[in-house]
């Protein structure tokens, strides 16, 4: 992999080497919904920001594997490095963050949930406004509008480089009059609508922002005598900056020589965080809306013991994302908790894609089985979701193949019924298991001996807080924006005809 600065407002549009469209593992044996990104900002004069940041990401890894990216100023200039694969991947050698030098950072890791997994999509993207000056943008989160305010552009001669809703928001802004940052952004940010985190870096700023509804989020934190923006508390966490605020709906943060300062940028009239960060985006180490998730998820699992008990010798979880709440199910049921499946913490995208038998044989290498844990016992598995059920059929086989007696499969949410247009990699009914089906038709998909859910008011009552202030269109279907009226959102409408392949989703 070649690393190299990006210079500014000229895109390097590279051919999609990623054989895989839909993230990590390839959406054929990753039974998971997944998040688009994770961003992180600092602006700390006399540290080395840029190392700073690569160990930001490394903590918001789990937001995003086919890229990254981090941005910094020396206050005159923003000097880019970015390329597709992992953290440690991009930034594989010294030099290269050595070379980033700089007061302010930002950093980014994507997972594409709109445009095609390639470099040009690549994240922080950069423009130069012919006001403000150059301006590096890393976004989270999906716009609903995108299609609409791309056309506008267009019609007014905006060249674009990109397939990526992202490039629109910073058009957008270079298209809008402002003698500085804060007044571009006054200007701009209303014309959006869906979900978005954005996190700016001009010469001399640092600005974090959060759409109105909250769907995305993003928090403040205090490093030494400077400042961090990262999307989850475990990345302040990582670098040992102190947890200060999460940032409002609406609400701009700037962040320059004079401290921090913000303003509401839109009128937050409802909020709408999105409930699956509670159920498995986030890592469990972070804190959302003043709760801790691990001690979230733990509830949902003692709610879904009480609403949906079951007679069995051991729990175990589908690791990582099902164990807090198998803990929960464990304590509240009085059913030892185990470690039935150990998960390989080696697998990668990379590793399991060169060949058509090892993508058939992904769950065996991702997880392994522990035979005296299961063998004749009567097994209840806890997980977070099922998504298109592919990896839930195999985990059923592969604890009968370790000689369970019974499997009875309890998830700690509702079922998924409907696509998602906020930042979630669910673009189609067709692709979820729930559709047209009932419970037991479920249960008879997957295989196992009984499958419930959780309940939402369990749900609800697990997370703390009330039920207004979540959006939970992918249960009920109650979006909350205007989106389009078809259900089927293709995230690679914006890919030029050209680049499309007949392999897999277009643009794979």
């Amino acid at each position: 992999m070649e690393n190299r600065p990006v210079p500014l407002d000229l895109p390097q549009v590279h051919g999609d080497n990623s054989p895989s469209w839909s993230g990590y593992g390839g959406a054929a044996h990753d039974d998971k919904p997944h998040d688009e990104c994770g961003v992180f900002g600092i602006y700390s004069p006399g540290q080395d920001v840029a190392n700073i940041t690569y160990f930001g990401l490394y903590a918001l890894q789990h937001r995003g594997q086919e890229s990254a990216g981090i941005t910094v100023s020396d206050g005159q200039s923003l000097n880019t490095v970015k390329d597709m694969g992992l953290v440690a991947q991009v930034f594989d050698q010294p030099n290269i963050l050595a070379g980033l030098r700089g007061d302010i950072a930002l950093g980014h890791t994507r997972y594409s949930t709109t445009g095609s997994n390639k470099l040009a999509n690549a994240q922080p993207m950069l423009y130069e406004h012919p006001q403000v000056g150059p301006i590096a943008i890393g976004h989270n989160g999906n716009l609903t509008n995108y299609h609409q305010l791309r056309d506008e552009l267009e019609a007014k001669g905006v060249a674009f480089e990109t397939s990526s809703d992202t490039e629109v928001i910073l058009r957008l802004i270079g298209q809008t009059p402002g003698a500085d940052v804060s007044t571009v952004l006054r200007r701009s940010l209303p014309r959006l609508e869906g979900a978005y985190t954005l996190v700016f870096l001009t010469r001399d700023s640092l600005i974090g922002v959060r759409d109105s509804l909250g769907v995305r989020p993003l928090c403040l934190g205090q490093y030494e005598d400077g400042w961090v923006l990262a999307s989850e508390t475990c990345a302040l966490d990582t670098v040992r900056a102190k947890f200060v605020r999460d940032i409002e709906p609406g609400e701009v943060v700037v962040i320059d020589k004079d401290g921090v300062h913000s303003f509401m940028a839109q009128i937050s009239l409802r909020k709408a965080a999105c409930m699956f960060e509670f159920i498995y985006f986030a890592r469990p180490d972070s804190q959302m809306m003043g709760k801790n998730l691990y001690e979230a998820r733990r509830r949902m699992g003692q709610e879904l013991a009480r609403q949906r008990p079951t007679d069995a010798d051991v729990v175990i979880s589908l690791p990582d994302s099902g164990t807090p709440a198998a803990h929960g199910f464990a304590e509240e049921s009085g059913i030892p908790f185990r470690e039935g499946l150990i998960k390989s913490r080696y697998i990668t995208r990379t590793f399991i894609q060169p060949s058509q038998s090892l993508r058939e044989a992904g769950i065996r290498l991702k997880f392994n089985p522990v035979r005296p844990v299961l063998e004749g016992k009567r097994v209840v598995i806890v997980d977070d979701s099922i998504v298109r059920g592919n990896t839930s059929r195999q985990i059923v086989e592969l604890l009968r193949w370790a000689g369970a007696k019974e499997v009875h499969m309890r998830i700690a949410a509702p079922p998924l019924h409907y696509p998602c247009f906020m930042g979630i990699d669910i673009g189609s009914k067709k692709e979820l298991i729930a559709v047209g089906r009932t419970e037991e038709e479920i249960r008879d998909v997957i295989g196992a001996d009984t499958l419930s859910y959780l309940k939402m008011d369990g749900l609800v009552k697990a997370v703390g807080h009330a039920i207004d202030n979540f959006c939970l269109a992918c249960f009920d279907g109650e979006y909350p924006v205007s989106v389009p009226v078809q259900l089927e959102m293709d995230k690679l409408s914006l890919e030029p005809k050209a680049s499309m392949t007949t392999a897999g989703r277009p643009g794979a």
